[in-house]
């Protein structure tokens, strides 16, 4: 069983994503919070799988709620999926640098949303392509420092795997580029992640364009 908590300051929002995950025999809603503080509260109290996030709220915003989650070892198995109406924005990315495991646009369809709540839970990040060539965009037209000397200790296997994974694919993908089994791509990616000492998958992909291992292209 998915164990969901919603943390949205509209009433309607939450309502309307309630019913979706309802639905489903295999998600459960745990509890509904109005802002970040009173959604930390319950995020120690009932341990989640998936935190869904509203980035803009009062009291405490996503970011700085995403922020304390992920500095907080007991809610290590929580996976923060942001929630926004504006798509692949600053506050976006810096939740995503904050620790979250991926955004949502509120206006997604409810197929998608289903979906990407089951990914978030296994651990994936929800970067697909689109959202991939969002963030290389926010490294065209605003080159970060570089900082490749945090990636001297990946192997060259794991060096792979993550210009891959930066680049949108799912391990299964990777595993195909590769030539080896999706579990050997999971692997790697597991330990570049450990090596790197990044949260999650997202967090694994933006430090590949930080460092320069990943090249952005202006297309």
């Amino acid at each position: 069983m998915i164990r969901v908590l919603l943390v949205d300051d509209q009433s309607l929002i939450r309502s309307g994503f309630r019913a979706l995950l309802d639905l489903e025999d295999d998600i459960e809603v745990v509890a509904e919070a109005a802002d970040g503080g009173e959604g930390l509260a319950l995020l120690r109290e009932h341990l989640p799988d998936v935190a869904l996030v509203d980035i803009q709220m009062p009291v405490m915003d996503g970011i700085e709620a995403t922020r304390r989650i992920a500095a907080d070892p007991a809610l290590a198995g929580v996976h923060v999926v942001i929630l926004t109406n504006y798509g692949m924005d600053e506050y976006v990315f810096e939740a995503l640098r904050a620790g979250a495991a991926g955004f949502l646009v509120k206006d997604i369809v409810p197929e998608d949303f289903l979906h990407a709540v089951r990914v978030a839970a296994r651990g994936d990040a929800l970067l697909a392509p689109s959202i991939t060539r969002k963030l290389i965009h926010r490294y065209v037209t605003q080159p970060p420092p570089t900082t490749g000397a945090a990636l001297e200790e990946l192997t060259s296997r794991e060096r792979e795997a993550v210009v891959l994974a930066a680049q949108g694919l799912t391990n299964d993908q990777i595993a195909d580029r590769m030539v080896i089994s999706p579990m050997t791509a999971k692997t790697h990616i597991n330990r570049a992640m450990a090596k790197l000492h990044t949260r999650d998958r997202a967090q694994l992909v933006v430090l590949a364009y930080e460092s320069g291992l990943v090249a952005p292209r202006n297309r």
